[in-house]
């Protein structure tokens, strides 16, 4: 018998309400020893989906007042009783409640464990199980919905429908191999190679998916760079609507980065505000300055900004040419002040120049919008495409096609047609890692170990 198992899954902290989740055999016989209903009911005459009104007690001492949900196997998230206490979201009532669960038979349930169950009890695949835990973390919109759809199985039926071209084919190889003596229909080589091109196809669709999917799961990288008292800053905060970075007439001021996330179209931007580009004897601020440079050279986007009331000078030709390969923007800032940079100045860069105020945010939408040109962000997730966000799907995605190739190889190569069946097995065996069909029980306890608690 599977233990029952028992945690908190709200987000720690106070608020209105929290939420302690069981599920196991005995998840209903635990409920009993600690909740009171005002309306007593055997389990067997109490409904599945239904909530019932009571108290949490201990030793006839009301600990809470509570709502308890009631889900029947195999109709609950796990696939297995389940009950949700809904208390008040006091952290000391909730660890209260949980203690008591705990002290009358369940265990605490490691991170990830009940959509663990979930998989394991076959009620979702196992890319539908990772979709959980993105759709928890996701910082936008367009992140959320692509979860949410690949929660729904977009991706899995993807692979579920390359996989059963693949067995259907395997399995009309296999009976000619098998069975020699009978009058079948031989599979020939121009079958496989058909068959193997439409399944090329259709990973290549998938794996140029992820770096749009990469996109919205990661955020464009998008460092600020430019000497001191350019408006780095300034514009970190006008982009944020509020006061995030210190600002101030000294030079200098920022010495590490700031990370913050915006979403421009439904997409995050990961906006990274760095340390002023100069050269500089202190040795603290030498450090920020490396680590600036660095970033710009690893992020996805440079917003290179300058003083357009002061001239330009060494440092910011320096900076200039950070930008050579980069996809950037170049920025004039402080237009509101008497200008002493000539825009033309810039023109031989052939990067975007777009003219700015930090004090008077003018010309900031500007910025938005080319941002949204250049990686074309009205156009990820808006036809319906399944999207690779993952990594791990991914790597297996070209895995796959390796032996896609292979397998096209031997045909032309003219091998035995058992060889050919053994590249095909290949495939298959790669493609149910995405699923859960063919995945390790390390691979399952290293993505489920990501999980938070309680889910």
């Amino acid at each position: 018998m599977e233990k029952t198992i028992a945690a908190i899954s709200t987000a720690p902290g106070i608020g209105g309400i929290g939420i302690v989740r069981m599920s196991g055999e005995n998840c209903f016989e635990i409920l009993n020893k600690i909740f009171k209903p005002k309306n007593f009911q055997d389990i067997e005459n109490i409904n599945g989906y239904s909530i019932k009104y009571g108290f949490i007690i201990e030793k006839e001492e009301v600990i809470d007042e509570v709502l308890v949900s009631y889900f029947k196997s195999p109709k609950s998230y796990t696939a297995e009783n389940m009950c949700e206490i809904n208390s008040h979201g006091g952290i000391v009532v909730m660890n209260k409640i949980l203690d008591l669960c705990i002290r009358n038979g369940a265990e605490l349930a490691e991170p990830g464990e009940f959509t663990k169950r979930a998989f394991l009890n076959g009620r979702v695949d196992l890319s539908q199980a990772e979709a959980v835990i993105d759709l928890i973390n996701a910082k936008t919109d367009k992140e959320a919905k692509i979860s949410v759809e690949q929660l729904e199985g977009s991706l899995s039926e993807k692979i579920k429908q390359i996989r059963r071209m693949m067995i259907s084919m395997m399995a009309d190889i296999e009976a000619t191999i098998d069975y020699p003596e009978y009058d079948l229909e031989e599979v020939t080589n121009g079958q496989i190679l058909k068959v193997l091109d439409q399944v090329d196809n259709m990973l290549d669709e998938l794996e140029k998916s992820f770096k749009n999917g990469k996109i919205l799961r990661e955020g464009i990288s998008t460092a600020i760079i430019g000497r001191p008292n350019a408006g780095k800053s300034s514009l970190l905060n006008v982009i944020l609507n509020e006061e995030r970075a210190i600002v101030t007439d000294i030079e200098g001021t920022t010495r590490d980065t700031i990370e913050e996330y915006i979403s421009i179209e439904g997409v995050p931007l990961r906006i990274i505000d760095t340390a002023g580009i100069r050269n500089s004897t202190d040795e603290v601020e030498k450090i920020g300055v490396t680590k600036a440079i660095e970033i710009a050279k690893n992020s996805d986007i440079v917003i290179a900004i300058f003083d357009s009331s002061k001239a330009l000078n060494e440092e910011d030709l320096n900076i200039l040419d950070l930008l050579k390969d980069k996809n950037a923007i170049i920025l004039l800032n402080k237009i509101d002040l008497k200008q002493e940079i000539n825009k033309k100045d810039f023109e031989k860069y052939n990067k975007p120049i777009i003219e700015i105020s930090t004090k008077t945010k003018e010309g900031v939408d500007k910025l938005y919008k080319e941002i949204a040109n250049q990686f074309k962000l009205n156009e990820i997730a808006n036809d319906g495409e399944t999207i690779v966000t993952n990594v791990r799907h991914k790597n297996i995605i070209l895995n796959a096609r390796k032996n896609v190739i292979m397998a096209k190889e031997t045909i032309k190569n003219n091998m035995p047609i058992d060889i050919i069946s053994t590249n095909l097995k290949e495939i298959l065996e790669e493609l149910g890692k995405i699923t859960g069909e063919t995945v390790t029980e390390d691979v399952i306890n290293e993505i489920f170990s990501k999980f938070c608690l309680g889910k």
